[in-house]
């Protein structure tokens, strides 16, 4: 029998999704992922969750969106409020892990921050040094990231290898490091309220 919610979700958050599943024993919802290399063409985010649901929403009796607006500039509540079907809270993903009012923190404290999440530490050669074209033309780092001053490092777990990678991206981009914890409480709080779990997300 078919889960009862299909969640579509970006790639660069399927390991946290997978594992609040397993670990809440959400057997009723089955997790499907847009490629991650979408967060550097945000705006074929949109199609490419309609074109999912062309083929797979009905299948299921309801569909969340494992997307903040990521970039889309509202595109993406324009194709699924009609439609009723609702997304994940914020702007980004930074904002969902950390938390809305946390992230506002964060911000104002220093406008020039670049942030990093598990994901994009593992993949930080392929999506920003390639990415951006760095790797071939390494003098663009200035033009690309002249305006920062730190990188903070939104952590999902606690990893001292993916932290001392984060450090030399950090150092990479001629950046300050920050660690701030988040956990994944705060994504599990967006996801749909029955599917939430009861006690805060301990890693």
């Amino acid at each position: 029998m078919s889960a009862s919610i299909l969640v579509i979700a970006c790639g660069a958050i399927a390991r946290e999704l997978m594992q609040l599943k397993r670990s809440n024993c959400w057997d009723h919802m089955d997790v499907q992922c847009l490629p991650a290399e979408l967060h550097n063409r945000p705006d074929k985010i949109p199609q490419q969750i309609e074109a999912k649901l062309k083929t797979e929403r009905d299948r299921y009796d309801s569909v969340f969106v494992a997307y903040a607006d990521c970039g889309t500039g509202g595109a993406l509540d324009r194709l699924l409020e009609p439609l009723g079907i609702s997304r994940l809270p914020g702007a980004h993903c930074y904002e969902f892990f950390a938390g809305s009012e946390a992230f506002a923190e964060i911000a104002e404290q220093e406008m020039g921050t670049f942030y990093l999440t598990d994901f994009l530490a593992r993949h930080f050669d392929r999506l920003v040094i390639e990415g951006l074209g760095l790797a071939k033309h390494p003098q663009l780092r200035d033009s690309y990231f002249g305006n920062y001053r730190r990188l903070v490092y939104l952590a999902q777990t606690h990893n001292q290898d993916l932290e001392q990678t984060a450090r030399l991206c950090a150092d990479r981009l001629g950046l300050e490091f920050e660690l701030r914890y988040t956990g994944l409480a705060q994504l599990a709080a967006g996801l749909p309220g029955k599917y939430q779990q009861d006690e805060p997300w301990q890693n």
